[in-house]
């Protein structure tokens, strides 16, 4: 019997609710986002476990949309840091109402932080129909289901005191609506400072007629019927827009899924005053960094897709998610880690193509190469990417230096154009660049250790001769491999390609921290045979002798 992955199983159960709830209907996977301030990694869970699931559902043959909410109508809450202090101004206002951070191209708050996430899901082949809320409610789509929240306040207030009393949940911060007045779902923005520090103090369900005072010291009564500037609370919100979209699968994070927190709540809420099924909500769990990027430590931020996609392919992106079941945690390396994963999904490529994957992994290599709608772009000669990462460290970036290393790589099968081995190396040098502390940079000598040359044994004369000797004739990728491993054999009596004895790889050991201190003035650099390409057969000459 052939395996299930998590998708797959989330997908059967979604057609099946469909058929049932609503058969002949588009299927709606849905996503939630608010731009408040930069959407990470973390949030991008959100939106690619149901696109997963969508796509599967497509490639099924069943009509399926994936919406993305923009939660663009929220409240302002707070200035980040990094960003001038008199932004506070603007505290309570609607995110499409804040002006953008200084030097911002874009026209407010949340168009600001929403487009590098589009940008992003476009390279990563996620399709989603974009809803902003702010349009939704400013142009009073939801109006009437505005209207049936305010008849029925006094039925969601008795189903929200089911959980006041219990334990804290992490997103009962939000207002839910109880206030001194009373009970009231709908939150209006003041028409004069446009902010919600506003209280309801008064409701005609016949007129619709709504009374609010605002901490600004206005205070007006209007026509809930006519009037658009505000929003149901969260815990209404939700509910009230599964209903509305016929939402069939929206996953949540785990702060929106303990007992009492919204998407519980929710559930009676959409039975209950809305009409409406909860979707299928699989809570999602944490996802962590590796490493934290210095680039993006100084934003006062974690990093984002956007940060990711610039040091690793999309396809190796969507892997990390579609590989692990949503309530598992994994991190996301932007560290010397991502040297070790590069290398385990070109193992898993590999064993793809030779028709040896486990079927769940060469499911979720599937996945993440290519969507229902077409493949990924992918890079046409996908050399390791820690070899492109020495490169672009060694050259510092240099496009002709390293043109002239790859092509040296496999003198049988040479690298002719750089654009063979794009996008990965342009990624490789990015993390070389921006990921790798300076004090870890390779920096080649300009002059050769003359005082460390004159201090050498007669072994270590013998071992860099033997070296120097074969270069020439070893000038290749592998070949340099097998010279470097085979010089200390040498000097031990052994023949080139006998197995290491164990004092032979100390030796080995030995001769390369040798080398390295010799060319880059550290024990340890790139991998040795990488950067004696990199140097060239002259150079390497002028610093070991």
């Amino acid at each position: 019997m052939t395996e299930v992955d998590w998708v797959s199983r989330f997908a059967d159960e979604v057609i099946e609710a469909a058929e049932r709830r609503a058969p002949g209907k588009t299927i709606v996977c849905a996503s939630g986002l608010s731009p408040s301030g930069p959407i990470h990694l973390g949030n991008l869970r959100e939106v690619l476990t149901p696109h997963l699931v969508a796509d599967e559902i497509r490639r099924r043959g069943h009509d399926c949309v994936h919406i993305l909410s923009v939660d663009d109508f929220d409240r302002f809450r707070k200035v980040p840091a990094g960003v001038d202090p008199s932004w506070s101004e603007h505290i309570g206002k609607p995110l499409t109402s804040v002006p953008a951070p200084p030097g911002s191209p874009h026209p407010n708050w949340a168009e600001h932080f929403k487009a590098p996430l589009l940008a992003a899901l476009q390279d990563l082949g996620v399709e989603v129909r974009l809803i902003s809320q702010t349009e939704m409610y400013t142009s009073g789509v939801y109006r009437e289901r505005v209207l049936l929240a305010m008849r029925e306040r006094t039925r969601i207030d008795g189903i929200l005191g089911q959980y006041r009393t219990k334990d804290a949940t992490s997103d009962e911060g939000e207002d839910d609506g109880l206030g001194e007045s009373g009970y009231y779902p709908y939150k209006p923005y003041c028409s004069v400072c446009e902010r919600d520090t506003t209280t309801v103090t008064a409701y005609d369900d016949d007129s619709t007629t709504l009374t609010y005072t605002c901490a600004c010291g206005h205070g007006e009564t209007v026509r809930l019927s006519e009037y658009d500037f505000g929003k149901l609370v969260w815990k209404v919100d939700w509910p009230m827009r599964w209903a509305y979209e016929g939402v069939i699968f929206e996953p949540s994070g785990v702060d929106h899924s303990s007992p009492g927190s919204s998407f519980v709540v929710g559930g009676q809420i959409v039975r209950e005053v809305f009409g409406g099924t909860q979707p299928i909500g699989p809570m999602y769990a944490f996802v962590g960094i590796s490493g934290m990027a210095k680039m993006s430590s100084s934003k006062g931020s974690v990093p984002t897709p956007s940060d990711a996609l610039e040091i690793m392919e999309a396809p190796l992106l969507r892997w990390l998610y579609a590989r692990r079941r949503p309530n598992q945690s994994f991190k996301i390396a932007f560290d010397q880690e991502i040297l070790r994963l590069y290398d385990e999904w070109d193992s898993l490529q590999r064993k793809v193509a030779a028709g040896t994957a486990e079927p769940l992994e060469a499911i979720a290599s599937d996945r993440a190469v290519r969507t229902s709608s077409g493949p990924l772009p992918t890079t046409e000669r996908a050399l390791p990417y820690r070899m492109l990462a020495s490169v672009a460290d060694i050259t510092t970036g240099d496009d002709e230096q390293m043109l002239r290393i790859l092509t040296d790589l496999d003198p049988d099968n040479p690298v002719t154009s750089l654009d063979e081995v794009r996008p990965r190396l342009d990624r490789a040098a990015h993390w070389t660049a921006t990921q790798v502390p300076t004090d870890q940079r390779t920096q080649v000598r300009d002059e050769p250790d003359t005082k460390l040359l004159e201090s050498l044994d007669e072994s270590q004369r013998e071992s860099l001769r033997l070296l120097l000797q074969g270069l020439d004739s070893s000038w290749s990728l592998e070949r340099l491999t097998t010279l470097v491993y085979s010089v200390p054999k040498v000097l031990a009596g052994l023949e080139p390609d006998a197995k290491p004895t164990p004092e032979v790889k100390v030796a080995q050991r030995q001769f390369f921290v040798l080398v390295y201190t010799l060319l880059v003035g550290r024990d340890a650099g790139p991998r040795l045979p990488t950067l004696l390409l990199a140097l060239g057969a002259d150079r390497i000459r002028t610093l070991l002798t």
